[in-house]
């Protein structure tokens, strides 16, 4: 409000009735911004409502796919040597499996030559294959893949030739080791597996001989280059289960036992026993899942429509036909009988007890017994196959109802849209009073202002009136 003469000339306080006046107008904000504040909040509760439901859609779908309920566990007596994961369809068993050696790949080293000394020029090729280390001397069967070449300078030091050796993709790696008697070149297969083994043929140029020192062709020539020091040969994985010999180039058995995927890390001396069944703990998990986002819903709409007789409080949606009418089909669904074939008709059976206000307790003792048999939980859960694959199943039914309220043209997104033309009828009537309110004082302070000038003309007329007097009266 800036700095006004108003008032001076009749002598009334206008600022002062102006506002009040304009207060008094305003008076319909109050309620009006109180029950903006209200839609807010009921347009977050809904909110939150809509995120739980769509938790609880997601908790009940689970349990209606058969990989809720088809999952199987594995055990090991000795996990730090031999493991296991389901990687398909797999049938409850037990096995032992013994390991006697683990996959490894192979390595060499070569004698120590003076740090960034040359070794000699010619081609080296390297080619992949077998060696059968038991026979004397070694023999060499070649692998299915050509030899790769490489060609050696006679300026080439060890770490040229290692460098050209990774950049030929040969299969193998090559290492410069230094220490205190000079530099070494380590080879090492790249891979695991008896197959993943190499030989090192030299062709030595007559001009600058030496290169063979890094060959490695123990068959032909014993004792020679790579062949003088100790050699790692790579061998398989060999196992044993229930007694039958197995074999893999890296330490994983992935067809050995139908849907599953064993992982060996030691050898063993006896048998470590594995045992495979029904996944139970998940099975349980995922209904305890399912009870947890149920209970979450319920609480929330428990909280959001409750009224405190004691405080004379009232929850943000108490008395909304909504939130109410949502509160009783939810506990509706739920406790419903599945009408299928199974033994189980009711969560109940399984210890899914409905309690006062309508949360869900689990009694463990029933629910374990009733995981003992997963086709007849599943039945009571997903759908009956006794009824041709009809959706009875309680999470079957839950999916169902919670995707009817979370659709486009459903009950979240309908009262969504209420709420948010409540709001811009509430802004509308807020802006409707303002203008009043503008359109008042703007025409009051027209009137004090004229009123002002007419008192000021009455004014000046009863002073000049006044002096007129005074001098006839002289």
């Amino acid at each position: 409000m800036g700095i006004t003469s108003i008032g001076i000339g009749s002598g009334l306080n206008v600022e002062n009735i102006v506002s009040q006046t304009v207060a008094l107008e305003k008076r319909p904000l109050v309620q009006l911004q109180s029950r903006a504040d209200t839609i807010q909040t009921k347009i977050s509760t809904f909110s939150q409502v809509k995120s739980l439901l769509s938790t609880l859609s997601d908790a009940a779908a689970k349990l209606t796919r058969d990989s809720a309920w088809n999952g199987m566990a594995v055990s090991s007596s000795n996990s730090a040597a031999v493991t296991a994961t389901v990687s398909g369809i797999a049938s409850a068993s037990s096995f032992g499996v013994s390991v006697q050696q683990l996959a490894r790949a192979q390595s060499n080293a070569s004698t120590a030559v003076a740090k960034d000394s040359v070794v000699g020029a010619g081609s080296m090729s390297i080619q992949l294959g077998t060696w059968d280390s038991t026979a004397n001397p070694p023999t060499f069967g070649v692998g299915s893949g050509k030899p790769v070449n490489i060609s050696v300078s006679a300026t080439d030091t060890i770490t040229n030739i290692a460098a050209k050796i990774n950049e030929g993709d040969a299969g193998v790696t090559a290492t410069v080791l230094r220490d205190a008697s000079g530099e070494r070149l380590l080879l090492r297969s790249k891979t695991t597996g008896e197959e993943s083994g190499f030989r090192v043929q030299v062709s030595e140029d007559s001009a600058a001989p030496g290169l063979s020192k890094l060959a490695f062709d123990p068959q032909n020539s014993p004792g020679v280059g790579l062949a003088a020091n100790t050699v790692q040969y790579a061998q398989n994985t060999l196992a044993k289960i229930n007694g039958i010999s197995v074999s893999s180039k890296d330490n994983t058995f992935t067809e050995a036992i139908p849907g599953l995927t064993l992982t060996v890390s030691q050898v063993t001396t006896a048998d470590v026993e594995m045992g495979v069944k029904a996944d139970t703990a998940t099975m349980k998990k995922n209904v305890q899942d399912f009870v947890n986002a149920y209970n979450a819903v319920n609480d929330l709409l428990g909280s959001s429509t409750k009224y405190d007789s004691e405080t004379k409080s009232k929850g943000v949606l108490q008395g909304d036909s909504t939130a109410v009418g949502l509160q009783n089909s939810l506990r509706a669904a739920i406790g419903a009988a599945t009408g299928g074939s199974s033994s189980l008709q009711t969560l109940s059976d399984i210890g899914l007890e409905l309690q006062r206000g309508g949360k869900m307790t689990v009694d463990n003792t029933k629910l374990d017994n009733a995981l003992k048999t997963p086709d007849t939980l599943k039945q009571l859960f997903a759908a009956d196959p006794a009824t041709g694959g009809v959706g009875t199943g309680a999470a079957v039914r839950m999916k169902t109802f919670t995707s009817g309220l979370l659709a486009l043209d459903g009950l979240m997104n309908n009262k969504s849209d209420a709420l948010d033309l409540e709001v811009k009828r509430n802004t509308s009537d807020q802006d409707k009073v303002n203008d009043r309110a503008a359109v008042l004082e703007k025409r009051m302070r027209a009137q004090y202002t004229a009123l002002d000038k007419q008192m000021g003309n009455l004014s000046a007329l009863n002073s000049y009136i006044t002096q007129q007097v005074a001098q006839w009266n002289k």
